[in-house]
């Protein structure tokens, strides 16, 4: 029997090799998982408990999510910059599954379709599904390179458009505040929708935040996706998007027919979480420990890189970026030297959906325990110096 094709390019993009059963020698950089002894248990244990309480909380309800919680966010959001009441959002199945939401909502095959270069591959596992036509904009250093953008524009039928603004995945790259508010106006001019993901817009390390891109939306054409994922426990698959009035409603549309609603009684417990708990004492420790980590990954890489490659600088999130020499395929690497060497990573092959970015990886700061660090950057760079003395037959 013949499966539908969108399951073959779902498969290709490498999404599930992330979650296969690890070598438990393996010291793994690769999968962007929180540290586990960073998730909130008894206070998230109290507030489900709370919830349980209640009968209604074991029934059905609408998609639209559990109204006190949509409250909450919206009070977040609101702190964070983006003219938001409960109305205006929608419950999701982690940011996932608001990517994927947004893409049935927008998307039909052939469609144009920009996203960042590199990106996060998720997002190109839920995209591959509808057959776009990808157009890939380089990253700099502030974000997207707005001027190749504009090009695209100018020459191709654009319908949407992919950003991860903050501490991007997976470079660690911040969007500039000139970039946001330019990126608003393309949009607006070309009449491109704007899909903003900012799973990491709480954990900044250092610097002064940065409104959303969402914050200067005049024409109602960005969507802000938001994720408790990285700050208090994936397996909440809770996450939320902000919109548009006219965009809700087929989203809303969308997701009742994929899923009926999210957990009603996860979403009680993260609200009774969210008025029992100091949420943001909660961040402010997040913010410390993946601070401490980062700069543990980037001291021994500094210390143990050859020459040849550099790393980004990221001031938050969980990710930054290793660029090797051109010519260097990541992923034989990972295949041929790293995974017997016991460590591992994400090739930058998987993060361009034309696969351009072979000679650099992703490598996470925020999974490995902070002891582990250190050892497993020596097993990486080790791999690195062999493969650099077989490119060029040195000795040293």
């Amino acid at each position: 029997m013949k499966l539908a094709n969108r399951v073959a390019a779902t498969q290709n993009v490498g999404l599930n090799d992330l979650y296969t059963a690890p070598d438990p020698q393996q010291i793994s950089f690769a999968g962007g998982y929180p540290d586990p002894a960073m998730f909130p248990q008894a206070e998230l244990t109290n507030g489900l408990k709370q919830a349980a309480a209640d009968r209604a909380a074991f029934q059905y309800a609408d998609a639209w999510g559990d109204r006190a919680l949509r409250d909450q966010l919206a009070a977040l959001m609101m702190a964070d910059g983006i003219k938001a009441t409960g109305t205006d959002i929608l419950i999701t199945q982690g940011a996932q599954q608001g990517i994927d939401l947004t893409a049935r909502l927008m998307l039909d095959p052939g469609d144009g379709l920009v996203v960042e270069a590199p990106t996060y591959l998720g997002a190109l596992a839920a995209f591959n599904q509808y057959a776009p036509t990808y157009y890939e904009v380089p990253m700099q250093e502030d974000g997207m390179d707005l001027e190749a953008l504009q090009k695209i524009q100018l020459t191709h039928p654009v319908k949407m458009i992919y950003t991860v603004p903050d501490f991007q995945n997976p470079t660690g790259a911040v969007m500039s505040l000139e970039k946001r508010q330019a990126l608003v106006r393309l949009a607006n001019r070309f009449d491109v929708l704007i899909l903003e993901d900012g799973p990491y817009r709480f954990l900044r390390y250092e610097g002064a935040s940065l409104p959303p891109i969402k914050a200067f939306d005049t024409e109602g054409r960005v969507i802000f996706l938001g994720s408790m994922s990285k700050i208090l426990s994936p397996s909440l698959r809770l996450g939320w998007l902000v919109a548009s009035p006219q965009l809700l409603d087929g989203l809303e549309t969308l997701k009742g027919a994929a899923d009926v609603e999210s957990s009603a009684l996860i979403q009680r417990g993260v609200s009774r979480y969210l008025d029992a708990a100091d949420f943001p004492a909660h961040l402010a420790q997040l913010r410390q420990t993946y601070r401490d980590k980062r700069d543990v990954m980037l001291a021994a890489l500094h210390r143990e890189l050859p020459s040849g490659f550099a790393v980004t600088q990221p001031h938050g999130g969980f990710f930054l970026w290793l660029q090797g020499p051109a010519g260097l395929d990541m992923t034989r690497l990972q295949k041929g030297t790293l995974l017997p060497a016991h460590v591992s990573l994400v090739p930058g092959r998987n993060l361009s959906p034309h696969h351009t970015m072979a000679s650099g990886a992703r490598l996470t700061f925020a999974a490995p325990a902070r002891e582990d660090i250190e050892p497993g950057v020596k097993r990486l760079t080790k791999a690195l110096r062999q493969r650099v003395r077989q490119a060029t037959g040195s000795a040293d």
